[in-house]
Parts: C-alpha cells; sequence; structure tokens
C-alpha cells in the first residue's frame, strides 16, 4: 500500500480508539478525523462531500422532526398505560406487553426516540406498582434493537445499508427482516418471564390502582394528534411506495416532516428543530468522510480481497463470517462506524466476483443490530435506557447486564445464522 494509505489507516484507528474511549464526545471526534482527512491530503474537499451520504441524513432529520412533534401529543404516554390495563396491571404481562409495543414502534421510528418516549412511562408505572424498573427498562432496549432490525428506518445501520444499495427497498428490509426479527422477540420473551418473574411482582391494591387511570387524560392536544397520525400514516405509506414513485426515502421522510410542521404551525417548528439531534447528524458526516479515506486509499479494496481469500469467495462463508463478526465487533464496538466501514468492503466484494450480495447486506444488518443488545455500549439506545435509569436511582451495571444480554445476543445470532443459510444459501 501506498504512504498515503497507512496514514489513513492510522487516522482511521486513533479516532476509531477515541469514540470507543468515551472520554471525547464521539461527534467532537469524528469530525476531527473528518477534518484531519481533508487536511492531510487523503481526500479533497470535493471527494469528501461526496461520501457524505445525503440521504441518510435526510431520512435520519425527517423522522426526528416528525417522532418530535407527535410526542407533544401524549400518544405514546397513552399507549403505555392502555397496555399497562389491557395486562390487568400485573407486571410481568406489562413487561411482555411493552416490550411488543417497543419492538413495532421501534420498526417505524429510530429505536434511540421509542426509548426516550416509552422510558419515562415505564418508571411512573414501576413507581405505581412499586417494583424495580430495571426488567422493564432491559427488556425494552433490547426490544428496541429487534425492532430497529425489522425495518429500513428502525436503526441507522439498516439506514444506511437501504441508502448505499438502492435495490434493497423499505419492503425488502421488511420481506426479508422482519420474520427472524420477530422469531428473535418471541425467542426472547420466555427468558424475560423467566428472569425477571421473581423481581416484579406486587399487591392487588397496587394493580387495582393503576387500573383506575385513564389513557385519554393523558392525550393533550386532538387536533394536533389527528394531523400527526395523518401524515405519519402517509409517510410510512410513502416508504412501501418509494420505489414505484421514483422518490428515494430521504424525499419521503422530509416531505411528511415539512407537511406536518406546515399543519402544526411555526412554534412547534421552532421546537421541531431544536429537538433534532444535531449531534448525531454531524457524527454520521464525520464518519463518512473518515471512511472516505479508506475508501478512496485503496485500504478497503484490499480488506475486500483479503476476506475473499479467506472464505475462498464461497457465499455461505461470506455471509457466516459478516454476521458473526458484525455481531461480536456491535456488541463492543458502536455498530455506527462498524457498518460505515463495512459497506463499501461489500460494495468492493461485489466488484471483486461475489455476484450475489443480498445474504452479506441481511448478514451485516442482522448483526449489528441485533449484536447491539451483547451489552451497555453495544448501541445508543441501551446507553441512554442506562443513563435514564441511573437518574432515577436504579443503575444497570455493565457486567450485571452483559450476564443477560450477551447469552441472549448468542442465542440470536445462532437463530440468524439458520436463518440466512435456509433462506438464502442451501
Amino acid at each position: 500500500m501506498e504512504q498515503q494509505a497507512y496514514y489513513a489507516i492510522g487516522i482511521f484507528l486513533i479516532i476509531y480508539a477515541l469514540i470507543v474511549s468515551e472520554k471525547i464526545h464521539r461527534t467532537v471526534i469524528a469530525m476531527i478525523g473528518g477534518v484531519a482527512m481533508v487536511a492531510g491530503g487523503i481526500v479533497d474537499q470535493e471527494t469528501a462531500i461526496h461520501h457524505i451520504d445525503f440521504n441518510t441524513l435526510g431520512l435520519l432529520i425527517g423522522m426526528m422532526i416528525i417522532v418530535s412533534v407527535v410526542s407533544d401529543t401524549g400518544l405514546f404516554r397513552a399507549i403505555a398505560v392502555l397496555a399497562a390495563k389491557r395486562a390487568k396491571g400485573e407486571p410481568v404481562r406489562i413487561l411482555i406487553l411493552l416490550s411488543i409495543l417497543t419492538a413495532v414502534a421501534s420498526a417505524f421510528l429510530d429505536n434511540v426516540t421509542t426509548v426516550l418516549l416509552m422510558a419515562p412511562v415505564t418508571f411512573g408505572i414501576a413507581r405505581q406498582l412499586r417494583v424495580p424498573p430495571v426488567p422493564f427498562i432491559i427488556a425494552q432496549f433490547m426490544a428496541s434493537n429487534i425492532g430497529g432490525t425489522a425495518t429500513l428506518i428502525g436503526d441507522p445501520p439498516n439506514i444506511m445499508i437501504g441508502s448505499a444499495e438502492k435495490s434493497l427497498t423499505f419492503m425488502s428490509f421488511i420481506w426479508n427482516l422482519a420474520p427472524i426479527a420477530g422469531i428473535v422477540l418471541l425467542v426472547y420473551i420466555p427468558f424475560y418471564i423467566w428472569l425477571f418473574r421473581k423481581q416484579i411482582r406486587t399487591t392487588p391494591e397496587l394493580k387495582a390502582e393503576l387500573l383506575r387511570m385513564e389513557a385519554s387524560d393523558l392525550i393533550t392536544d386532538r387536533r394536533l394528534l389527528a394531523k400527526s397520525l395523518t401524515v405519519l400514516g402517509l409517510t410510512i405509506a410513502g416508504f412501501f411506495l418509494h420505489q414505484s414513485l421514483h422518490l428515494e426515502s430521504a424525499t419521503v421522510a422530509l416531505a411528511g416532516a415539512f407537511l406536518l410542521l406546515l399543519l402544526a404551525g411555526e412554534r412547534k417548528m421552532e421546537e421541531a428543530f431544536t429537538r433534532v439531534e444535531w449531534t448525531t447528524i454531524f457524527f454520521f458526516i464525520g464518519l463518512f468522510v473518515l471512511v472516505s479515506g479508506l475508501v478512496e486509499t485503496g485500504v478497503i479494496a484490499e480488506l475486500a480481497a483479503r476476506a475473499i481469500d479467506w472464505t475462498g469467495g464461497d457465499l455461505v462463508a461470506s455471509s457466516m463470517l459478516i454476521l458473526w463478526l458484525s455481531a461480536i465487533a456491535s456488541a463492543f464496538l458502536d455498530n455506527i462506524p462498524f457498518v460505515a466501514t463495512m459497506i463499501p468492503l461489500i460494495q468492493e466484494m461485489g466488484r471483486m466476483g461475489v455476484t450475489d450480495l443480498e445474504p452479506l447486506w441481511w448478514s451485516l444488518a442482522l448483526g449489528a443490530c441485533l449484536g447491539g443488545n451483547g451489552t451497555l455500549i453495544g448501541a445508543s439506545a441501551n446507553l441512554i435506557a442506562a443513563g435514564l435509569s441511573a437518574k432515577e436511582g436504579h443503575p444497570i451495571r455493565f457486567l450485571a447486564y452483559m450476564k443477560i444480554g450477551f447469552p441472549l445476543m448468542l442465542l440470536s445470532i445462532v437463530l440468524c445464522s439458520g436463518y440466512i443459510y435456509v433462506r438464502y444459501l442451501m
């Protein structure tokens, strides 16, 4: 490799190590890494901008705006209380229903937003029943990672994959990933019951008190709710139809976001823009430029060639390598920079003779999304939920969670291995 390639590798490894260490905010580090690639002459500014995936950024911004407006209506709090009443105040049933609700919501909203919306309601229910909230929170952020696996818009790795490979439509993700995501969730539920049933017992009196709560009282703005649900429905329909409409998913999300802001009024627009997670957006920008240095200097092409050498170009071996590598790496590293590195590698493997890349894309999506359940640092939703729990006085310890999460994560990847092999490789 040329000297520029070694410089690119050095910058990438230093930035990645700093991101993992969490000593400095990951957005600051990623942007510094991107600037270093340009300032060091590894890529020029025009090339760097070309590598920024504006479809991913547009989709994230659009969905963040929509969710911020919908959350103001009280809808998510009302749904959680309805689920608790449906479970007749029984803590184990509430845990199961909230987990399923979180998984479904995370399929159509991003999983970080879903956790932020659900966690405060969960703490309130736990206080009402006088049970520890930690089992509910763990089950929910694990369910959010599972649900986010099922669709194009559910988890940032899927957004990145769908944007990189245009043939993978919104329906493609549902058709290929939703079945195994559903299976994993169903397999997890008995383990939740077995692990947590003794910790979340309550009294008949406390159950009765919870059942007296009215979900309708939690809806704060019914007119805005009607507008929000209409626009959200149109946006999701747009995702289903975006290929036949010849529209990118970002166009659909941004159209929905600004239609909702038009209907909601100027005051909501100001609030919505302040709630967009700009730190996440700039983190993505920095990563795209950082990875561009590896692409332009031929590092990714070299890694792809070695991967083909290891697997002999065999599709089964390549799929399993990507699935397990993605899962183990994503348990200990942030899955977003990992996926940003893997996408051009898979594309390069296609140029080197691997004719059917689809199993590799699904292996990457499953490994990156479900691998996040392995440890507390494996996914952003985990960290945010753990932080909220600590603020409530109920910290979730890294090793205590890993004893639960890592074996369940490995079980999910075993299931995914069988699914990938049977559906695509037999």
